[in-house]
């Protein structure tokens, strides 16, 4: 499920119909200044997401007019400032443009079959929220690209970038998991998580543990890692000392997957932590 940092080549690092997370969809594109790239994922719905530089993007849909949105993306990078972001509709064609000296851009994508319209994101449309607590060191902050109120309509994809809070820290925690369709507690959808640190040697861990006691199993992240979730608990922490980041996907599969489900892990007997009752029933 963990894929290292590597040099992708601006090649999907997630492709379509993945063995494990066959919902979901990601790609990182790296562009110098004047450089374009074409991206074209049939039978996806997308989200261009920079992570640093700005890039002007250009939409053509079958039978539609082409749109473009100029300008997009505002930061030197995840730890500053707001996202942008640009949706693509399934069935569309994006062309992106670099007009910074360098770009960093997210593709994430959900299987879908019907086209809405293209729209962008713009930093003061990002839905903003934080969860947790310091005294449990949960504390974590996320910002929704795509998430309750994007200003279109999307299909079945929420694209979101979480930040832990200090230096050190548990993020998807209490453990949950969205592997049932069972509403309106919880959905079925695939993840992709791409791991970014502060300082960018910092590392941390992520556990994944089907339902039930067995033990899980736990992988060393790293900057730039990329996890794959296709089921399970899924609690991720970094080293005291680092600052963690991450860009998420989250593909439903015959809805627009649930932003939050918290429902404990019964190895964790999670109930007995202080201040933990009430934070799984504010996500309730």
């Amino acid at each position: 499920m963990h894929i290292p940092p590597y040099d992708n080549r601006n090649a999907p690092i997630v492709d379509v119909n993945d063995r494990d997370v066959a919902l979901a969809y990601f790609n990182r594109v790296r562009l110098t200044e004047g450089q374009s790239f074409v991206s074209s994922v049939l039978g996806y719905e997308t989200s261009l997401v920079p992570a640093h530089g700005t890039i002007d993007v250009t939409v053509q849909c079958a039978g539609k007019s082409s749109r473009t949105f100029a300008q997009v993306g505002e930061r030197d990078s995840v730890w500053e400032r707001e996202p942008s972001g640009v949706y693509v509709p399934v069935g569309c064609v994006a062309e992106f443009t670099c007009r910074s000296r360098t770009a960093e851009v997210f593709i994430a994508g959900a299987r879908f079959d019907e086209a809405f319209e293209p729209f962008v994101v713009r930093p003061q449309q990002i839905d903003s929220v934080q969860y947790g607590s310091d005294d449990t060191k949960t504390h974590r902050k996320i910002k929704h690209i795509l998430g309750q109120r994007p200003p279109g309509k999307v299909g079945r994809l929420l694209v979101s970038e979480l930040f832990t809070v200090g230096a050190g820290g548990w993020s998807g925690f209490p453990p949950h998991k969205h592997d049932t369709d069972r509403l309106p507690g919880e959905s079925r959808h695939n993840e992709i998580y791409n791991f970014r640190f502060r300082p960018d040697h910092g590392f941390g861990l992520q556990l994944l543990q089907a339902e039930g006691d067995a033990v899980g199993r736990a992988f060393h992240i790293l900057n730039d890692s990329t996890l794959k979730i296709p089921r399970g608990y899924h609690p991720c922490v970094a080293a005291p000392g680092y600052e963690m980041y991450y860009f998420t996907i989250i593909a439903g599969e015959s809805q627009r997957p649930l932003i939050q489900y918290f429902q404990p892990a019964h190895a964790y007997q999670v109930e007995t932590i202080p201040g933990i009752k009430d934070m799984i029933a504010k996500f309730k």
